[in-house]
């Protein structure tokens, strides 16, 4: 993805005195909802959103504008990125700088880990959230964890076991409270199908939606999984 060429963002917003307390806006059409970016990376500090970028660039050249932010990635302290997200969406939802930018609606989606951080948004969601489409995501931690997905990623996260904190775990929270549609590569190896497939076996109002590919074929616009996403973004 990052060979990908790709503009920077139109504008930059903060929501917060730290670095990563920052949020890259990109200009689509007003008459659709904001796309709010969550990246991936297994919470890790070396990952930022700016892979995200040809991504926010497709969606604009479709019509969508996004807003791609970032937040903490603290080992061991899982509630900063959890608090982070949570305020991101708030500063976005409100913010006069995207005052005429949207409809004045949400869609929430994150790629990998940034998919767990959206489904867990969706169980208290903004009342502008309209959808949320996590793109491969971890969103059983006890599974991940069980899997030993990213060496370790998940108790790496959490600074402990899934077990201890199932307020964080998107399969043992409640129902999601706006629609959720998984977009899921049937070929990835870093986050395996699998996980979404217990997601939603939790939760049946969640729909899954396999694609050929892996794990970084949902977030390339040059992929096969990039009608699919258009499809679960205008369903919103």
């Amino acid at each position: 993805m990052l060979d990908l060429p790709a503009p920077g963002p139109d504008l930059v917003l903060s929501y917060g005195d730290l670095p990563e307390h920052v949020v890259d806006v990109r200009f689509g059409s007003a008459d659709r909802p904001l796309v709010v970016l969550v990246h991936g990376g297994f919470w890790r500090p070396e990952y930022d959103r700016l892979h995200l970028r040809p991504l926010a660039d497709a969606l604009a050249r479709q019509g969508w504008s996004s807003a791609a932010i970032e937040y903490r990635r603290v080992p061991g302290d899982p509630d900063a990125t959890v608090d982070d997200v949570a305020s991101a969406i708030r500063t976005v939802s409100v913010a006069e700088e995207l005052a005429g930018r949207s409809n004045g609606r949400l869609v929430l989606v994150g790629h990998s880990a940034g998919g767990h951080l959206v489904a867990h948004a969706a169980v208290d969601p903004l009342p502008q959230v309209v959808g949320v489409v996590p793109l491969a995501p971890v969103v059983d931690l006890a599974l991940g964890e069980e899997l030993g997905l990213g060496d370790g990623a998940v108790r790496a996260f959490l600074g402990g076991p899934a077990a201890g904190r199932p307020d964080l775990d998107p399969v043992r929270l409640p129902e999601p409270r706006v629609p959720v549609t998984v977009v899921h590569g049937t070929a990835d190896e870093i986050v395996p199908l699998a996980l979404a497939e217990s997601y939603a076996r939790r939760h049946p109002q969640v729909r899954v939606r396999p694609v050929d590919g892996g794990h970084f074929a949902v977030i390339d616009p040059r992929s096969s999984a990039w009608p699919t996403l258009l499809e679960a973004l205008d369903a919103r």
